[in-house]
This record gives C-alpha cells, structure tokens and sequence, in this order.
C-alpha cells in the first residue's frame, strides 16, 4: 500500500479527534435544505473548505453523523463545513437487510440499487455543489468522502468531466472498478476494509494516476467508519478514529 508523508508544513498527525462516544451520540450539527434536499450540516459558518459527505445505504447514522462533526472539528489548521445530503429522501435502505442472506433481503437489495443507481447522484453532484457555493460563500472549495455505496459515487464523480470537488477520499467503497481510478482527477484516499476484493483495491491503486494514500483496515469489517461501526469494540473504536485522522491528515496534505 501507498504511504503519505507529511507536506506542506503539516505534520503527520495535524488533528486532535475527540474521545468518540459509542453509543447515544449527540449531533453537533444541524439540518437545513439545499437545493431540494434535507442536509445535515456542521462545522463553522466561516469555514474556507468544505466536504459533502455521501453516507452509506444506510443514510443517517449516529455513527455517521459523528464522523462528520469529527471532521468539522478536529483540524487544527483548517475550518472545514461538512454537509449530508439526503440522497434518498427519508428512505435509506433498512439496516436488518444486511447482511442479504436470505434471498428476500437479496431482492429488496436489488431494488434499492435499482432504484437508488450510484451514476444518479454522482450526475446530481456538480448542480449540489452550485447550491452549496451559493449558500455558504466563505467555502472556496469543496472535498468529497463517500462510504460504501458513496464510495462508487465518489469514483464516478471524480472522474467525470464535471468533477466540482478539489480532493477526495472513500471508506470501505462498495462496487470497485479499477477502470474508474484511470480518470480520477484529484488526490485521493482510499480506506478499504477486509471485506473488499484486495486485488481489485490493489489494482486500483496501480491505476491511479494522482497523489494516493491507499491502506487496508484488515480487521475491520466493511461499513466500520459509518452505519455499520460497533462501536463499544474498543478495536473498532480505535479504527474508526484512526480511519478520520487518516482522512483528515491527507486532507490537509493534498487540498491544493
């Protein structure tokens, strides 16, 4: 796996994470609409980055929402907002369907793909970033960080002609297509889990053709930053920390 130094006068741990909570997580944030959507947002008003987050099938975690404030506040270098849109409208996949071992949650799986296709919103993605420059006009430029499914939005966004993002990061990304690294255009992370294909995460890597950091959480399962996070493991509470940091840490390297 590729390795990230330090750069650009920060050093290699430049944030100081909180003490994650396990369980009964009070959102720092608050919901407000844009561009149609209902969207989470956190972090300062006068921030000069900005980060969309595209959570999991799942939608609004306790897990996920305290990643985000993790990431609007724990940077002592840089102010970043971190919005969640709504891509689903109310209705995220419900998590007793995973994992789809019975063939009934296999077809309601389907059928939420189906209906909710990656392609979709990554389309969707540059007209949401206008409505973000409009309403929080201190952000100069945007990051993107996908989970799971928003893991393959993040490819497709970012190796589109429309791309609006500066850099981008994946947590444990769900359908990976080492065809889609050819053509992203912005330094990147990628966090896999020991869930996901290793060749095809490896192969994707040798494909990239920007400023990396590619690692694997080998004990951890896929979903463990977002939904899915146990976090009364005092393991996965320490990889999930480590994995926002890490996050953070190539943020600040690489934003341009």
């Amino acid at each position: 796996m590729s390795t990230m130094p330090a750069t650009h006068g920060h050093p290699a741990a430049c944030c100081n994470v909180p003490p994650v909570v396990s369980s009964g997580y009070s959102a720092k944030g608050s919901y407000d609409e844009v561009d149609g959507l209902k969207t989470y947002a956190t972090g300062p008003d006068d921030a000069a980055r900005g980060i969309v987050m595209i959570y999991d099938i799942f939608g609004y975690f306790d897990q996920t929402l305290q990643g985000a404030d993790i990431l609007a506040t724990s940077d002592d270098h840089h102010k970043y907002k971190v919005v969640i849109p709504d891509w689903f409208e109310g209705s995220p996949c419900p998590i007793e369907w995973y994992p789809p071992n019975t063939p009934e949650k296999q077809k309601n799986l389907g059928a939420f793909f189906g209906k909710n296709p990656a392609p979709g919103v990554a389309g969707k993605l540059p007209g949401f970033v206008k409505a973000l420059e409009a309403k929080y006009p201190s952000v100069k430029s945007w990051g993107v960080l996908g989970f799971c499914w928003g893991g393959k939005v993040v490819s497709l966004v970012t190796s589109g002609d429309a791309n609006p993002f500066k850099v981008a990061a994946e947590c444990h990304p769900a359908m990976v297509d080492p065809k889609d690294a050819e053509g992203i255009k912005v330094p990147i992370i990628i966090l896999a889990s020991g869930e996901e294909p290793e060749d095809k995460i490896k192969e994707f890597e040798q494909k990239l053709t920007v400023p990396k950091h590619v690692e694997i959480f080998g004990d951890q399962i896929h979903g463990w930053m977002a939904a899915r996070a146990d976090l009364s493991s005092e393991r996965v509470k320490e990889e999930y920390t480590r994995g926002y940091k890490t996050v953070l840490t190539f943020f600040a390297n690489h934003w341009p």
